[in-house]
């Protein structure tokens, strides 16, 4: 059986779910993107190829491999997307949730059954059909949990909007002795600059007490004053409207002074390191495309 446990973003890894990019379709109509940053890249001719995705999600492999953490990989389906992990399913303490993802991603927890099968099935949450809650909108800090949320009352147009303030309630009711606070974040169909996707899109902790955050992110500038409270304006590594498109903030820790980066993240590697952090770099130029990077494509099932 697998004993789950993950009580924040950056303690010691043990188990993680990686996902795949072998077989991984063909290039996507542009009505059948998701996303503007992909919509963007199709529009542009420059929509990433299967081969580099392969090699970048066989280096962060690598780096797992180099710190012993065991890797989990779903189950290979033919012409399919599989490279985004963290959508489809997260753990909270003990408790694996299943995320209510766009029906047609449905295929995608079917291909991580096996791992599912590993779990005490009292401890596998399939949440109502109402809530919509994604793993990108969920970040652990210990007593803490956030979630990204969208509240203008156009929720439905919004493809992009992918937590609801369901999803938020139903958090609240499984953890009612965490502090759960729900951030109202900025949408956009058409402008991956000013589309906050998920809440990693716009804010990560990192470390014991840092965070990496992007102002414009967040529709209130209360959401975003309540983070500089908690953490101390000091702690946090502001990025702007351009490192946010290039998702500076979608990082993935291996433990609180390890974090794996992109390596044309100059500026924030430069903090991390200034800060006591080893940071492990590896290319994720081709996969950030379709509007998902490091923290998008990995789904930890075991923490220290």
């Amino acid at each position: 059986m697998l004993e789950l446990n993950v009580k924040n973003e950056t303690s010691r890894l043990k188990a993680v779910v990686l996902g795949i990019a072998n077989s991984n379709g063909p290039t996507p109509k542009l009505e059948e993107a998701y996303d503007p940053k992909s919509k963007e890249h199709i529009l542009a001719g420059t929509y990433p190829v299967e081969s580099d995705m392969v090699k970048e999600m066989k280096a962060l492999n690598g780096v797992f491999e180099k710190y012993g953490v065991d890797v989990y990989r779903p189950h290979l389906i033919k012409d399919y997307n599989q490279i985004f992990a963290r959508d489809i399913a997260f753990v909270i303490d003990d408790l694996f949730i299943k995320a209510n993802i766009l029906p047609d991603r449905e295929q995608e927890v079917e291909a991580i059954q096996y791992i599912i099968d590993q779990i005490d099935t009292s401890k596998v949450i399939t949440p109502p059909e109402k809530v919509h809650i994604e793993g990108g909108d969920v970040m652990l800090w210990d007593d803490h949990i956030f979630v990204g949320t969208y509240k203008g009352s156009d929720y439905k147009n919004y493809i992009t909007a992918r937590t609801n303030m369901y999803g938020v309630d139903f958090i609240k009711e499984l953890f009612p002795n965490k502090t759960v606070k729900e951030f109202d974040l900025v949408k956009s169909k058409l402008e991956p600059r000013d589309n906050a996707l998920h809440l990693d899109c716009c804010f990560q902790p990192i470390g014991s007490n840092k965070g990496i955050i992007f102002k414009n992110g967040f529709r209130e500038e209360q959401d975003y004053m309540y983070l500089v409270e908690l953490f101390g304006k000091e702690n946090l590594f502001h990025i702007d409207r351009e490192e946010m498109y290039h998702m500076y903030s979608n990082v993935f820790s291996i433990a609180p002074d390890v974090v794996i980066t992109e390596r044309n993240f100059t500026r924030l590697n430069n903090w991390l390191r200034e800060h006591g952090m080893t940071v492990e770099e590896i290319p994720y130029a081709e996969i950030s495309k379709q509007e998902g990077l490091l923290r998008c494509s990995t789904m930890p099932l075991i923490r220290e």
